[in-house]
Order: C-alpha cells, then sequence, then structure tokens
C-alpha cells in the first residue's frame, strides 16, 4: 500500500512538472506569434503580398525574408527557379526527361508557398483567374500537381507585386466565373 503511493506521489509530480513545462512553452510561441505578426502589420510591402488569396503572415515573411533584394531578378519567373519549385531535367544523349521539383533554395518558403498554394485551392471561396487556372490544372494532372504549380506561379505573383507595386489581379474576363465542370 506504501509502494502504490509513492508511485502515484511521484506520477502526480511528474505531470505537474510537465504541465508547468507546457505552460511556459505555449506562453513562449505566443509572445513569438504576436511578434511576427506586429513585424508583418509594420511592413507595408508584407501587408501588399498579404492581400493575396492564401498568402499570409509567415509566407510573406519567409518569401520577403529569401529573396531580400527583388532586383536580383531580372525575370519574376526566375524566383520559382531560385526557390526549387520547377522541375529537375535530364538530358544526355536520345533521353530527355522531367523530374520532380529540384528542391534548391530556401524549404521553409517553399513550403509555406506550398500551403498558401493549398489554402488558395481548397479553403478561398472566391474564385480568382490564379484558382482557375490551378483548378483546370488539378483536373488534368492531380490536385498535388497543381498546388507545386500554383506554388510557383504565386512566388512570380508575388515578385511581380513587389518590384511593380500592383496589387493582387483577382480576375481576368477570360476567368470571371467558375469554370465549368467537365
Amino acid at each position: 500500500m506504501i509502494a502504490a503511493s509513492q508511485g502515484n506521489d511521484l506520477l502526480e509530480a511528474s505531470v505537474r512538472s510537465l504541465l508547468a513545462a507546457l505552460k511556459t512553452v505555449s506562453e513562449q510561441v505566443a509572445k513569438l506569434d504576436r511578434l511576427v505578426i506586429d513585424q508583418a502589420k509594420e511592413n507595408a510591402m508584407c501587408r501588399h503580398l498579404m492581400s493575396i488569396p492564401g498568402v499570409g503572415v509567415l509566407t510573406a515573411l519567409a518569401f520577403m525574408t529569401a529573396i531580400e533584394d527583388p532586383a536580383k531578378f531580372r525575370k519574376s519567373r526566375s524566383v520559382g527557379v531560385f526557390l526549387g519549385l520547377t522541375p529537375k531535367r535530364y538530358q544526355s544523349g536520345e533521353t530527355d526527361w522531367d523530374g520532380h521539383i529540384s528542391k534548391c533554395g530556401d524549404a521553409l518558403t517553399r513550403a509555406y508557398l506550398y500551403e498558401a498554394a493549398n489554402a488558395l485551392l481548397t479553403n478561398c471561396k472566391k474564385w480568382s483567374a490564379l484558382k482557375a487556372w490551378g483548378m483546370q490544372l488539378a483536373k488534368r494532372r492531380g490536385l498535388g500537381k497543381a498546388k507545386v504549380a500554383v506554388a510557383r506561379k504565386l512566388a512570380v505573383i508575388m515578385h511581380q507585386m513587389w518590384t511593380t507595386g500592383e496589387a493582387f489581379r483577382w480576375s481576368s474576363e477570360a476567368a470571371k466565373g467558375k469554370p465549368t465542370a467537365a
């Protein structure tokens, strides 16, 4: 009986200390989240990039941090290559094939862009030309490949918006409504 009581006391002390550690870590995570959100709110370009559907605080900040200076890219489409969102290519003699994405560049930014593409394609209710294009691609090639393609396009759009200061264009005349079901 005494040994069982000591075991319960030890278990209770262990759980209490683990809960105290969890509370401290949760408070620190909340504090860091507030710092990141405040950083994004203070930066006008970050707020501008967050006007793109699916792009949030972390995606905009990670993109701006990874690119640093948008002038180092002469063409916006080079940003997709820089972040590793284009297919690998193997060419030798008569052999010529495209592989999976190269995964060069900043992995965290690439992951955030992929998540932004996922949010755009699955959660965003408002239609845009980008979403219409991504959904058509998903029908032909599958949702996974469409998300990677939309992530690459998001990187290009974000770079273009950063360099020109233009607002995100929600739709073009060709893609005003939802695509027709096939």
